[in-house]
């Protein structure tokens, strides 16, 4: 009887194989101290086929980023049901933040760490999925404007229900800031034993929407005069 043959692993899933590894590798030693054959070994497979399907250390990180990226945008967006409250909405979106970068933190490291130190290219590639979760934030703001519009002070500008002190250029100011805590803040939570994603997100969604709630319904904080 001859030998019985073992059924080859499809591209797509040794690949996604490769990039699991590469992702552990990159996180927890850097991309710089991160070797291809170091790679190859915790995938299980030869440091030529890595070359074979992904071309080079430099694609390889390339592809850790894009597919991460990918994933935490997806899980952000996921979070989010756009039936409910505003601050809801944040609460939900804040949870699925943290709780993914906890449950995924090689990919966190690559993504707020390496990737945004090691050039250009690859800090480009985290620039647009940032752009992303910012403009996604910028919308859950203006849903909190939105649900603010009974207070006198509100009024609608240009089709588009907003409070006359929360121009165009505060609302993106305030996502920008929103999104740099969360990043800040999950690097910290990831780094500190005991800190859960909940708490990360309800430690951030007090500060946030603390602030927010008063703008909303026109008290914003007044800076002294100069």
């Amino acid at each position: 009887m001859g030998a019985v043959k073992t059924k080859r692993m499809p591209r797509a899933v040794r690949e996604q194989q490769m990039l699991d590894a590469a992702v552990e590798t990159f996180g927890r030693r850097g991309y710089m101290a991160a070797s291809m054959d170091e790679i190859a070994e915790l995938a299980g497979v030869s440091k030529p086929l890595v070359y074979l399907y992904l071309n080079s250390k430099e694609d390889l990180f390339t592809a850790c980023i894009r597919r991460e990226a990918k994933s935490l945008v997806e899980a952000v967006r996921a979070g989010v049901r756009t039936d409910l409250p505003a601050d809801r909405q944040l609460w939900a979106g804040l949870r699925a933040f943290f709780a993914h970068t906890a449950q995924h933190p090689y990919a966190w490291s690559v993504l707020h760490l390496q990737a945004r130190t090691h050039g250009e290219p690859f800090a480009a590639e985290v620039a647009a999925m940032r752009e992303e979760i910012v403009a996604f934030v910028t919308q859950l703001i203006v849903v909190a404007a939105r649900e603010a519009l009974p207070h006198p002070r509100l009024r609608s500008c240009g089709g588009t229900p907003t409070a006359p002190d929360l121009a165009e250029r505060e609302v993106a100011g305030l996502a920008e800031a929103l999104v740099g805590a969360a990043e800040s803040l999950a690097a910290w939570a990831n780094a500190t034993a005991g800190v859960t994603s909940r708490q990360a997100a309800a430690t951030l969604m007090n500060f946030a929407w603390s602030g927010l709630g008063d703008l909303m319904n026109g008290r914003p904080w007044s800076p002294p005069p100069d």
